[in-house]
């Protein structure tokens, strides 16, 4: 920007004048760097100078106002231009509206709608997709229906992001025989479905588990000469991975590479989780160790994915010799991560090193959650270290992490397991007290200790009260 107002005092110095596009540069320059308040003072300082700003002015910094959240601002500002009787044009409303949209206020857009028409501003295909996407958010079928009436009646004709906005709320509803009908109107009405409407549906059709209708979703989209991207395919891999059906998860993968679609780092994520549900360790390793020898590093989420299976499997070993390797790549800075190796080694009873490993995070610069909190109170109490565990879970709060329903449970649980009814009670009356709800599991031991007749009169009560 700095040299950019260079070329302005040099274009003055010469003896030319700026015109618009000069000034409207500028503009937009201040508002990409965040300094609408620049952009407003140049403005000013244009009609100081004579210059008046035009529709493309105004667009720009109400587009700019509206994308750091300030829509009221930019409401306030249109407000100004129209008392200035400036000529604004459909644009600057619809920004408005999106805006609006975006922020959940789908009424208030409906009624700037009315407005704009009320002082002869006629709305445009921008202007109804904006809305419908805001009315589809909140299923309000019929205003969406009115809209879309309305647009015919003005002889704007929905394209294929308008249907793709329809498809895609209908999948999301798993209404999914709705979105298949809305997909065959828009061929009917000669309009292609691209890339994003194919995605949508087979989305759609994993989401439900319908997978063979995703894969006749994707051969239809090369029958009709579009070809499935990268989010095409990980969809498809996704949706045969949470089924376990890992075989037709890798012949997709093992397609994509034979027809030249670039692998991300999602694909392998999505297959290493998979691989690790179903039990392949080994492959998951290989297909970890292919991924970067084709040049595609790592990131957090798939250590996260690897460590997880193999702690899962077992192989927590394993687990730290990769861990290891994150260590190296300065990739180990996620609480997440150390979450995952502390949960496998006290699953695999090596609460030694697991403590080690969680009293090892300050020095780190971690700050442990509450999700790692509770992983410990489950490892001490698994082995019942019940004092250990009391002390860890009073030390929670004054360590700026509040216990949650899962931290009580955990604790309940291990306590009741090892016998210590009266501490147990303890934690449950503070649990309720702050609105939690025991889980089944909790719930079911209570129900059972209650049935014993093996508490004193003060905890039978308490579980009478609380059950």
């Amino acid at each position: 920007m700095d040299f950019g107002f260079s070329v302005l005092a040099t274009i003055t110095k010469l003896g030319y004048h700026p015109d618009s596009v000069t000034l409207n540069t500028l503009v937009k320059g201040l508002c990409l760097q965040g300094n609408i308040a620049g952009a407003v003072r140049l403005v000013e300082d244009m009609e100081k100078n004579g210059y008046k700003p035009n529709a493309i002015t105004c667009a720009t910094i109400l587009n700019a106002l509206c994308k750091i959240g300030q829509t009221s601002v930019a409401i306030r500002l249109l407000r100004k231009l129209e008392e200035g009787n400036f000529e604004l044009q459909t644009g600057a409303y619809n920004t408005i509206i999106d805006s609006l949209c975006k922020d959940r206020l789908v009424t208030e857009a409906l009624n700037f709608l009315t407005e704009m028409m009320s002082k002869g501003i006629q709305p445009d295909l921008a202007t109804y997709n904006s809305l419908i996407q805001g009315q589809c958010n909140f299923g309000r079928w019929r205003e969406v229906a009115t809209l879309l009436n309305e647009m015919t009646q003005r002889k704007i004709m929905p394209n294929v992001y308008t249907f793709n906005i329809l498809v895609n709320t209908y999948c999301k509803e798993g209404m999914l025989i709705e979105a298949k009908k809305v997909s065959d109107m828009m061929v009917q009405r000669g309009i292609e479905p691209d890339v994003v409407s194919y995605n949508i549906l087979i989305d759609g059709y994993c989401l439900q588990n319908k997978l063979k209708d995703a894969i006749e979703a994707l051969n239809m989209m090369v029958e009709r000469g579009c070809s499935p991207n990268v989010v095409s395919y990980n969809t498809l891999i996704n949706g045969f991975c949470k089924e376990k059906r890992i075989d037709e998860a890798m012949n997709l993968f093992h397609e994509m590479s034979n027809k030249g679609v670039t692998l991300d780092v999602a694909t392998y994520n999505t297959l290493i989780g998979g691989l690790c549900r179903v039990g392949r360790r080994k492959a998951a390793l290989e297909l970890f160790h292919k991924m970067q020898a084709c040049g595609q590093p790592p990131d957090p989420q798939t250590y996260a994915v690897l460590l997880d299976g193999l702690c899962k499997n077992g192989q927590v070993v394993e687990a730290i010799e990769v861990f290891l390797q994150m260590e190296d790549k300065t990739l180990c800075n996620n609480i997440v991560i150390y979450n995952i190796l502390i949960d496998g080694l006290c699953n695999v009873g090596n609460l030694k090193d697991a403590r080690e490993l969680f009293y090892s995070l300050p020095a780190k610069g971690l700050q442990p959650n509450v999700r790692t909190y509770t992983i410990m109170l489950k490892g001490l109490c698994k082995e019942g270290l019940i004092d250990e565990a009391s002390e860890l879970l009073e030390k929670m709060d004054g360590n700026g992490c509040t216990p949650n329903d899962r931290t009580y449970n955990t604790i309940i649980q291990g306590l009741l397991q090892q016998n210590e009814t009266s501490k147990a009670m303890k934690y449950l009356k503070i649990m309720v007290n702050m609105g939690f709800s025991a889980n089944a599991t909790v719930a079911t031991m209570l129900v059972d200790l209650l049935s014993s007749n093996q508490v004193d009169k003060n905890i039978q009560e308490l579980l009478h009260k609380f059950v």
